[in-house]
C-alpha cells in the first residue's frame, strides 16, 4: 500500500468513526450522564420497595413525539380544560378532557357531570382535592371546616393541612393501618363542616379505610356538611379494573373528589396523576378571573404538563382497559404468590386485603440496598419492617430471586 493510499484509508476510517459518533444517540458527550442512564436502566427492575411500574409502554409515544418535532414546541395546559375558552398558550386541553371523560365512568362519575384535570403528581391531586373541599364547605356554610385524616395516611395530606392552616384531627388507625370508625366518632365536631380524607392504600401497610363504616359514623350527624376526598394514589389505579371496582365507585361511596397517580399503576415515566370531581363541586369554588388567560382559575396549579395529557391519551389508545385488567389480575396474583413464598420459609410477613403491598420483618442491609426496599418501624409487628410493592415488573422470577437471597442471608 502506498503512503497516499494509507493516508486515504485513515481518512475514511476517521470519517466513518465521526459519522458513527454523531449518530450514536446513546452518547451525550458527558460520560457521567451516560453512566447514570445505563445504571438506571440496568437497575430499574430491582426496585421493589416503591410503587413505581417499571414496565413503561411509552417508546412509541416518544418516537411519534420527536418525529413530529414536538420536542421543540412549548406547550402548557394552563387553566380549566373544560372551559372551552381559547387561551393565548398552545395546549393539549382537548386530549386532557378526553382522558378525564374516559376515566370518569371507571370511578362511578357520569361523563356529563365530571370535572377534572391531569395533576402534576399524587400530592398535587390531593392538594387540589383538599383545597376544593375547603372552599366548597366554606362557601356553602360560611364556616371553616375541621380536617380529619388517619395517622397512617400519606404524609402529603398532613403537610397540605399544615400549609392551608387547617384545624386537623389525626385519627388513630388499627394495627393494619385503617382509620378506626369509633376514633373518628370521638373526634367529630358536629358544629363545623367536616373535610375528611380517606386513604385507599396507606403509604407503608397498604391499608384501605373502610369508607362504608366511616360514612355510617358521619351519617349520625345529619346537620353537618361533609366533603370526602379519596387519596387513591396507587390502589385507585388498579381497583377499577378488578372485581373490587365498587371500592372506588362514587355512586356507592358518595365521595366528592378522588386523586389517582399516573406514575404508579398506569406506568407513566414521570410524576403526574388524575384528579376527578364533579361540576357541582367545581362550580362551588372561589372564583379567580384571570383576564390575560381568558379563564377562571379555580384550581391551585397554574401551569400543567401538556405532555402528561398526551401520554395518558396515548396509553388509553395503545394499552387500554383490557390490558389494565390483565395487569391488575397479575399484580394481585403475584402479591399472593410472594406472601405464600415468605410463609413457606417462615418469614414474618403481613398483607392487607385488596393490597399489592407485602410488609415483612426487615432483612439485612445488603438486601435493603440491592432491592431498594422501603423501611419503617412498628412495635406492634416486632420493630423494624420493610415492604415490597408488587407492581407489573415484579414477576414471579424476580420474587423467587428475592426469596433465594433472603433465605441465603438467613443461613449466614
Amino acid at each position: 500500500m502506498t503512503t497516499k493510499s494509507f493516508i486515504l484509508s485513515l481518512c475514511a476510517i476517521s470519517a466513518a468513526l465521526t459519522i458513527t459518533s454523531c449518530t450514536d444517540h446513546s452518547r451525550s458527550g458527558f460520560p457521567e450522564l451516560d453512566e447514570w442512564a445505563r445504571e438506571v436502566v440496568s437497575e430499574k427492575y430491582n426496585e421493589l420497595g416503591y410503587p413505581v411500574n417499571q414496565d413503561i409502554r411509552l417508546k412509541g409515544f416518544y418516537e411519534w413525539y420527536t418525529a413530529n418535532n414536538l420536542d421543540i414546541a412549548g406547550l402548557n395546559n394552563v387553566g380549566d380544560p373544560f372551559s372551552g375558552k381559547p387561551s393565548a398558550l398552545l395546549s393539549s386541553h382537548k386530549f386532557e378532557r378526553e382522558v378525564i371523560e374516559y376515566f370518569a365512568p371507571f370511578y362511578g362519575i357520569d361523563k356529563d357531570e365530571v370535572w377534572g384535570l391531569i395533576s402534576n403528581s399524587g400530592t398535587d391531586g390531593n392538594c387540589n382535592g383538599i383545597y376544593f373541599g375547603v372552599n366548597y364547605l366554606r362557601n356553602k356554610t360560611g364556616k371553616e371546616p375541621v380536617f380529619y385524616v388517619s395517622d397512617e395516611a400519606h404524609y402529603s395530606n398532613m403537610r397540605l393541612a399544615h400549609v392551608m392552616n387547617l384545624d386537623i384531627r389525626l385519627i388513630r388507625s388499627d394495627d393494619m393501618g385503617r382509620m378506626i370508625p369509633e376514633e373518628l366518632d370521638k373526634a367529630i365536631d358536629p358544629t363545623r363542616p367536616c373535610l375528611i380524607v380517606y386513604a385507599m392504600g396507606s403509604t407503608f401497610k397498604g391499608a384501605i379505610d373502610d369508607q362504608a363504616a366511616l360514612n355510617a359514623v358521619l351519617a349520625k350527624y345529619p346537620g353537618m356538611e361533609v366533603y370526602r376526598h379519596v387519596d387513591a394514589a396507587l390502589f385507585g389505579g388498579y381497583l377499577p379494573f378488578t372485581e373490587h371496582r365498587d371500592m372506588v365507585d362514587k355512586r356507592v361511596l358518595n365521595y366528592q373528589s378522588i386523586a389517582i397517580s399516573g406514575h404508579k399503576f398506569f406506568g407513566m415515566d414521570e410524576p403526574n396523576g388524575l384528579l376527578l370531581t364533579t361540576r357541582e363541586v367545581y362550580d362551588n369554588q372561589t372564583q379567580f378571573d384571570v383576564p390575560y388567560l381568558n379563564a377562571d382559575m379555580k384550581m391551585i396549579s397554574c401551569s400543567r404538563s401538556s405532555t402528561s395529557a398526551l401520554k395518558f391519551w396515548w396509553l388509553i389508545k395503545n394499552v387500554g382497559s383490557g390490558q389494565w385488567e390483565k395487569d391488575a389480575a397479575q399484580l394481585l396474583d403475584n402479591t399472593a404468590y410472594f406472601k405464600e413464598q415468605l410463609d413457606k420459609i417462615g418469614y414474618p410477613c403481613w398483607l392487607d386485603e385488596y393490597s399489592n403491598t407485602v410488609i415483612f420483618k426487615r432483612p439485612c442491609q445488603d438486601l435493603v440496598s440491592k432491592y431498594y426496599l422501603a423501611c419503617s418501624s412498628d412495635e406492634r409487628f416486632g420493630g423494624d419492617l420493610c415492604h415490597i410493592v408488587v407492581m407489573q415488573h415484579v414477576s414471579r422470577d424476580r420474587i423467587d430471586n428475592f426469596i433465594r437471597d433472603l433465605s441465603a442471608s438467613l443461613d449466614k
